[in-house]
C-alpha cells in the first residue's frame, strides 16, 4: 500500500485491526505498521510468531525482515519502554515535566 496518499494510514489500520483481531491485546498490539509481539508465557513466543506469521501467509502481507527485530527483551515502541515489566512511560519524553519546580507548576493552576 503506496503510504503518502490520502487517507492511507487509516485504511492500513483498519485492515491490520481486521486481520490481526484475534491476537491484537493478547500477543500482539499494531499501531499502522508498527508492530509488536508479545509472549505472556517463557518459551511461547516462537508460538506467538508462528502464529502472526501464518496470518500474515493467509492474507498474502510481506514485510521487510531487515526493518524488523526479533527475540528482544526490552526497547522503545512508538515513544513507549517495553519490557518484561510491561509497557512504561520513556523516561526522556517527560524530562521536561519532570524538571519542572513546583512554583512553575503552580503557575500552570493558577489561572
Amino acid at each position: 500500500m503506496p503510504f503518502g496518499l490520502k487517507n492511507t494510514e487509516a485504511t492500513y489500520q483498519r485492515l491490520v485491526n481486521k486481520i490481526f483481531e484475534p491476537i491484537i491485546g493478547k500477543t500482539m498490539e499494531v499501531y499502522v505498521n508498527d508492530m509488536i509481539i508479545k509472549s505472556v508465557q517463557d518459551g511461547g513466543h516462537n508460538d506467538d510468531l508462528r502464529e502472526t506469521f501464518e496470518i500474515l501467509q493467509r492474507y498474502d502481507m510481506t514485510f521487510k525482515p531487515k526493518k524488523y527485530v526479533f527475540r528482544v527483551w526490552s526497547g522503545k515502541f512508538l515513544g513507549f519502554m517495553i519490557s518484561n515489566r510491561g509497557i512504561e512511560v520513556n523516561l526522556n519524553k517527560v524530562k521536561v515535566v519532570l524538571d519542572l519546580s513546583p512554583h512553575e507548576i503552580r503557575s500552570w493552576f493558577s489561572d
